[in-house]
């Protein structure tokens, strides 16, 4: 069976400045190493799990996302350009939270659903086949990506261990009009700490998610936001384990 072995944001050269204000964000994060025009974010744990999440500028025109599988197997997410929009410059939001950024705990890419309900569950489909992909628990369209080892793929995930990061979500959205990318990042800092470096319009709370993180959207293209995880009070919980997903999602395709 073929095994997704890469999760690839990718961003023409010339956006390079991406790269360089998220590295400064980034810096902390134990999981990630850097080349020229590249940045990794590889699962701490189990040992071999993939997918790997890759940050990097290439000879393309447009922004995308690009899945690769261990057979050569290449699929690409476009992120169309379009209007620069609002929100806060990404170098103004590494500078405000350098070295308060623990680990990268899921990227993802959100799709519209008026106009992208069959490439949403084409790309399940195509992921699923060769990752280990779980529904989200409480019945949402965000099925997950958790990062495993080739034993694990080709049986079941039983070993719930910090480190299985990052996942990745995808996302068929009711509100957007265009594709968003989202990271979402564990942070030190507490609620009242974050609602103070981000208040509004900089920051937001979605209704029923205020409690766990601060959400910033980030000005230019590809659309991007930061979903920015208050501190934790001590072990890893089944989200951080990925146990919720496995347990009660079920696993797509299984």
């Amino acid at each position: 069976m073929a095994r997704l072995t890469e999760i690839a944001y990718r961003l023409p050269h010339a956006d390079g400045s991406f790269l360089t204000h998220l590295r400064t964000l980034l810096g902390g994060v134990a999981q990630l190493s850097a080349a020229p025009g590249r940045l990794t974010l590889t699962p701490a744990a189990p040992v071999g799990a993939l997918p790997v999440t890759v940050f990097e500028t290439a000879a393309i025109d447009v922004a995308q996302v690009r899945f690769t599988t261990s057979d050569g197997d290449a699929y690409a997410l476009q992120s169309p350009p379009g209007p620069s929009g609002g929100g806060v410059a990404l170098g103004d939001l590494a500078d405000r939270l350098a070295a308060h950024v623990e680990a990268v705990d899921h990227t993802g890419v959100n799709l519209p659903a008026a106009s992208s309900a069959q490439l949403w569950r084409q790309t399940v489909d195509r992921i699923a086949g060769s990752s280990a992909m779980y529904r989200y628990p409480t019945g949402e369209p965000w099925p997950f990506v958790l990062p495993a080892t080739a034993a694990e793929l080709d049986g079941a995930i039983t070993a719930f261990v910090a480190g299985r990061e990052p996942r990745f979500e995808l996302v068929r959205d009711d509100w957007l009009a265009e594709p968003l990318w989202q990271f979402a990042l564990r942070t030190d800092l507490s609620r009242a700490a974050l609602e103070r470096m981000f208040p509004e319009p900089d920051g937001t709370a979605f209704p029923g998610l205020g409690e766990v993180f601060r959400a910033v959207t980030v000005r230019g293209r590809p659309l991007v936001r930061f979903d920015l995880y208050y501190r934790g009070d001590g072990a890893p919980d089944d989200w951080e384990t990925g146990e919720w997903l496995v347990t009660a999602g079920g696993r797509i395709g299984a």
